[in-house]
């Protein structure tokens, strides 16, 4: 997402230049038809034409409102994480000691152990960005869209899921890539691993069902994530937004003409082609940003940065156990000063 204190001007305008450039020809076309062939039947009184916009404008409000709300509970879900995440590793490496073990671990076993249990966990965080950066059918696949994707490295490739091998055994790690949904499945290994771990009396069990817990809490961090991922902003409320934004849009310079013609001077009426290209601009940067919020895992510059965060997770939960070779965080990355 966005790392920097805003975008600027030019930034914004190059990003809708496409819009830009046809809401110029248009409304020129528009301007050029009515001086040189005097049709007045292209003059639109200003009366309806506002009340138009005014429930746009309130269309808008509502789909912005609604689209940052995804947003900013994707966010929370992933601060969820970040805090889960630290609980559980502190456990791990205070909890699974020697205390009521069957058979007694050295320092080091018992080191290999925490370490399984937290890479285990670092390979979940890694699978769910993955998962996260699955297209759906309603996200932006534009080809501007696609570019901006490897840009970032945030376009989806199932040989992504390589990356866990380093984090996870061979056998794990076959047995997570033969499953469909392979964050839940890492979790149920991890399940299966702390169960066995207080059967060896290398957890004791109360102590086993705090830890266990944390397992469950992921767990629905999880499917709150799949679910902002898999529901997409109602069909119904985004199509008619859009449509009637396309409308007014459309109809704006008909009712631009009729206000400056009645100004003293014919000249006037060519004034009302910047006043409606930036009239039409202001609605539709309203319209894209909504637009591009709705979906906030779909990789792009205006998402909750996962990435990022995950990385950020990995290196303070793997320093916990005192670990060096750690990988670097994911930086700023083009001209537009963006985090992925």
């Amino acid at each position: 997402m966005q790392a920097g204190q805003r975008y600027t001007f030019f930034q914004t305008a190059r990003w809708s230049r496409k819009y830009i450039r046809m809401f110029l020809l248009f409304d020129t076309l528009v301007v050029v038809a009515y001086h040189f062939l005097r049709w007045e039947w292209m003059l639109m009184p200003w009366q309806p034409l506002s009340l138009i916009g005014i429930a746009v404008a309130f269309y808008l409000g509502f789909k912005n409102n609604s689209s940052y709300e995804r947003l900013w509970e994707a966010r929370k879900i992933w601060g969820g994480i970040v805090n889960t995440s630290r609980s559980f590793t502190v456990l791990v490496r205070n909890w699974v000691n020697n205390d009521e073990s069957i058979r007694k671990l050295n320092e080091d076993e018992l080191d290999i152990l925490r370490k399984e249990l937290v890479h285990r966990h670092v390979a979940w965080l890694h699978a769910l960005t993955f998962e996260m950066r699955k297209l759906k059918d309603w996200e932006h696949v534009a080809s501007n869209d696609v570019v901006m994707r490897k840009v970032l490295g945030t376009e989806f490739h199932d040989g992504q899921f390589d990356k866990l091998r380093s984090y996870l055994s061979a056998e794990d790690h076959a047995y997570v890539m033969s499953k469909g949904n392979r964050s839940s499945h890492l979790l149920a290994l991890q399940t299966k691993r702390l169960t066995e771990l207080r059967q060896d009396g290398l957890i004791e069990h109360f102590r086993h069902l705090s830890m266990q817990q944390l397992i469950t809490e992921l767990y629905t961090l999880q499917g709150q994530s799949e679910r902002i991922k898999n529901f997409p902003f109602p069909r119904q409320y985004a199509s008619v937004n859009y449509f009637f934004t396309v409308l007014f849009i459309v109809l704006l310079p008909f009712g631009m003409l009729d206000v400056f013609t009645e100004m003293q001077h014919d000249y006037w009426i060519w004034f009302s082609i910047p006043f409606s290209v930036v009239a039409s601009w202001v609605f539709w940067m309203m319209e894209m940003i909504g637009d591009y919020s709705e979906n906030p895992f779909e990789g792009l510059y205006n998402d909750v940065p996962i990435s990022t965060i995950a990385a950020g997770i990995e290196i303070d939960i793997r320093q916990m156990l005192e670990e060096t070779d750690l990988p670097p965080i994911p930086k700023a990355a083009s001209d537009m000063n963006i985090q992925i």
